[in-house]
């Protein structure tokens, strides 16, 4: 019930971050500080029920989840250190998203979840620092945020 319960979160909040994009009223900061914001939540909540199963992975993971959201807040009601972090803050989110595909790797090998999910979100990091050094428009860079919290969803709902 709670792995079908995150699941659909992370669908959700996949869902929510690519309709942001969608909206096109929406600057860049506030795109990204709530692209942050919800991968922060997901992480947060993940990490809280990750502690009965892989305590040490359950720490991390609401460690780097609790950093996340203060990033994320910082970045959504802050404009002037959006301004001071906007060339850093495309690297930075596609670093948490590899750190994120890390800690989801290495805190469990055995199950499927952890394994393609840890690859799924390495992977997209490292799109995500690709296309943040050519693209222009924030829209993408969120969206690839919500594609990481849906293929996550759904792997998680697949793994038995």
């Amino acid at each position: 019930m709670k792995k079908s319960m995150l699941s659909i979160l992370a669908i959700v909040l996949g869902l929510i971050i690519i309709a942001f994009p969608m909206v096109g009223l929406i600057g860049a900061q506030a795109i990204i500080g709530v692209a942050v914001l919800l991968m922060g939540v997901f992480l947060l909540i993940s990490g809280i029920s990750e502690v009965d199963y892989s305590p040490s992975r359950g720490i991390a993971t609401v460690i780097i989840g609790i950093l996340i959201l203060i990033l994320g807040l910082i970045l959504l009601f802050s404009p002037n250190t959006f301004a001071f972090l906007a060339a850093l803050t495309i690297y930075l989110a596609g670093i948490l998203l590899i750190i994120a595909g890390l800690v989801t790797l290495i805190g469990n090998k055995d199950s499927g979840f952890s394994f393609w999910s840890g690859v799924l979100g390495i992977i997209l990091g490292v799109i995500y620092i690709i296309l943040g050094t050519y693209a222009r428009d924030p829209m993408v860079l969120g969206a690839l945020i919500g594609i990481w919290l849906i293929l996550t969803g759904i792997i998680r709902l697949l793994d038995n």
